[in-house]
């Protein structure tokens, strides 16, 4: 089932998640429409939050980057009460989007590589160092289980800027191809 995802503004999406444990209530069917709906939206991570729920879950899939990194063939996972270990290597800017904050983008700089202990959709504990792209993803996707947005790296300048595109988002004003919630949208 395709969930809608919840926009800039909307208040879970500024908290910081809470673990999960293997009884989780339909856990599996909820990853399952996790993926459905990030396929739908054409992203290539997606968190719980963004579906509106507070817990310590997101998906991943960089197949859409296989062009230019052939590497990404294949990375598709899911990361349960992940905890990022370390951050180490070079400095990178990239342009970043979300589907929770759709017609913006902005460069924003991470750091190269990643340590992530995590648990897998068995609850089998692993802990995997990535880099480049496929860091970028999971640093990104692993922000919005500590309610950060991409934008909170930004200056103030430039979120001043952006202030009114953002503002139209919360309220609903902004074209999407995918099903989405808004906090402040009239008459829904």
């Amino acid at each position: 089932m395709i969930l809608p995802i919840v926009s800039y503004g909307t208040k879970v999406l500024k908290q910081k998640a809470q673990d999960i444990s293997n009884d989780y209530p339909n856990l599996e069917r909820l990853i399952e429409d996790m993926f459905e709906t990030m396929y739908e939206a054409n992203g290539v991570g997606l968190a719980a939050p963004q579906i509106g729920r507070s817990i310590r879950l997101f998906i991943v899939d960089g197949s859409p980057f296989t062009d230019e990194n052939p590497e990404m063939n294949g990375f598709r996972k899911v990361f349960i009460n992940p905890k990022i270990i370390e951050e180490s290597g070079e400095e990178w800017s990239f342009n970043e989007g979300c589907l929770s904050i759709p017609s913006v983008r902005e460069d924003i700089s991470r750091l190269s590589k990643v340590r992530i202990c995590y648990q897998d959709q068995d609850f089998n504990i692993i802990d995997e160092e990535y880099d480049g792209t496929k860091a970028r993803i999971i640093q990104h996707e692993y922000d919005h289980i500590e309610g950060v947005l991409f934008t909170d790296y930004l200056s103030t300048f430039k979120k001043r800027l952006l202030k009114r595109k953002l503002n139209d988002i919360t309220k609903g004003n902004v074209k999407v191809d995918y099903r989405m919630k808004f906090p402040l949208k009239k008459g829904r």
